[in-house]
């Protein structure tokens, strides 16, 4: 009996290996989402990808919060530096918190019930920090909302993907980040014009929106197929999908799927280093490793000191920052399904390069004495260029590619893991950032040129390309 379950265990592993879906050229010839179907009315997909994106707008206003706000923080309860510095790292520790206990609970709870929990752990930190009279209940505020806001990172891009069609679901998740950067420079206006403690309100209107819409919206259906509730998985798709669209092709393909990972024995963390899952724990770590370690969070949260040491106007340089930061995600986010996640990233590793050889250039010259005039003018280009690389594509993309590339029986494990590691390289580049900065100013920007270059490397070797495939479709193929 023990060998007959083994030779049925090993059978199972074998199939997995071989590529679960075989695309029918007719059926994806009938319509643009793949399915055999003709296009059905997706309105709810856009919906419940309005609700879900509020959780990232939400996790921007948690990482813009501090900047605009630190002084009055200050003054108002008598803080020392030491104090504010101790509220401004902990949003990153909760993140970590939460980044490392999101994905079983999202396996747990569903991907709606652990965005109302997200929800919870926010609201609870903006009051704390509303009603704060000293550091301590400022701490926990802050400790909450970093909770919050590192569960929505994961939960917000995955929650997307497994409810869109396939020729949306790019450009879809990519709003992810928008909404991120979005918040950020909203916050960063409107704590100009309020006062700290109306700036905590503000932050809990997208938590409201999020619960309300909740309401409305259905749960993800590979996540119903996968606990095996049939009927509502049938209900939710054929609501994603249009109530005129037939769902017969696609609901088949995801049953398929799903039954075949059920043959397999429970996942565990251990598990991601198994030779069928490796190549993806390579791609979405090493693209996170790639994202943070290639300078973005020492540039974000650092713009102003280094407008104002490159010799240029520290105001007039962020608010360029911030507008072209939105705007060019944006612009990233439009043309995702139709320029592909591959060349998107490889032209913005690329770029991210010449703004770091611009940056470097720039301090080289003020170091040195040499242009002194030229020298502002390489700095804003630099940044200017840099952020602009950034949003176009390493901002996005990994995110996307995560929410791709796992099956779902691991992906709870899997999205933990890439969510800590990307939460760990932020906070190792913005804790290094002033240290770099002290040792050699233009060194600093050389050193991220060359992780960019290797960025640039990883991608053309490892990185595959998910434009147009569903996810069934990707991951057969990947994990085998």
């Amino acid at each position: 009996m023990a060998a007959i379950k083994e030779y049925a265990k090993n059978d199972a592993r074998e199939e997995i290996r071989e590529p679960l879906v075989r695309v029918d050229n007719n059926l994806d010839a009938g319509d643009g989402s793949g399915h055999g179907s003709t296009k059905g009315d997706q309105w709810m997909v856009y919906l419940s990808t309005f609700v879900a994106v509020c959780g990232s707008y939400e996790f921007g206003c948690g990482v813009g919060y501090s900047s605009p706000t630190q002084s009055a923080i200050r003054k108002d309860l008598n803080l020392s530096l030491a104090e504010y510095s101790m509220f401004g790292s902990i949003l990153t520790f909760g993140a970590m918190i939460g980044a490392i206990t999101i994905g079983p609970i999202t396996d747990f709870l569903g991907r709606k019930g652990a965005l109302r929990m997200s929800c919870v752990f926010c609201v609870a930190g903006w009051l704390a920090i509303y009603f704060s009279k000293g550091a301590l209940s400022l701490d926990i505020g802050r400790l909450a909302t970093g909770y919050g806001s590192g569960a929505f990172s994961y939960i917000v891009p995955v929650f997307i993907a497994e409810i869109a069609p396939k020729n949306l679901r790019g450009r879809l998740t990519a709003i992810n980040q928008l909404m991120i950067v979005t918040g950020v420079s909203v916050s960063f206006i409107i704590g100009v014009v309020v006062s700290w403690r109306a700036l905590a309100i503000i932050g809990i209107v997208p938590c409201a929106v999020i619960i309300f819409g909740l309401f409305f919206i259905p749960e993800s259906p590979r996540w119903l197929a996968k606990t095996g509730r049939q009927r509502d998985f049938e209900v939710a798709l054929q609501k994603l999908r249009g109530k005129d669209a037939d769902i017969s092709h696609e609901a088949a393909e995801i049953q398929e799927y799903i039954a075949s990972l059920d043959l397999l024995p429970q996942a565990k963390l251990l598990d991601l280093f198994q030779r069928r899952y490796l190549r993806s724990v390579i791609i979405a770590v090493g693209l996170m490793v790639c994202q943070q370690l290639g300078g973005i969070n020492g540039v974000c949260f650092y713009v102003s000191n280094i407008f104002e040491q490159a010799g240029f106007s520290p105001r007039l340089g962020t608010i360029t920052y911030a507008i072209l930061q939105v705007v060019v995600t944006g612009l990233g986010a439009a043309v995702m399904d139709k320029a592909g996640r591959k060349p998107l990233i490889l032209a913005s590793a690329s770029g991210l390069v010449l703004g770091c050889v611009l940056i470097a250039t720039s301090f080289f010259l003020k170091v040195h004495g040499l242009a002194l005039k030229a020298s502002p003018i390489f700095a804003v280009a630099g940044i200017l260029i840099f952020i602009g690389s950034f949003s176009i594509g390493m901002g996005a993309v990994p995110w996307v590619l995560m929410s791709e590339i796992f099956p779902i029986n691991i992906k709870g494990q899997a999205g933990s893991l890439t969510t800590l590691v990307n939460w760990l390289g932020a906070w190792l580049c913005s804790y290094t950032f002033n240290f770099l900065m002290s040792w050699s100013s233009y060194g600093t920007f050389i050193l991220y040129a060359v992780v960019n270059v290797l960025s640039v490397l990883f991608v053309i070797v490892i990185v595959p390309e998910t434009k147009g495939k569903t996810l069934e479709q990707i991951q057969g193929a990947i994990n085998k």
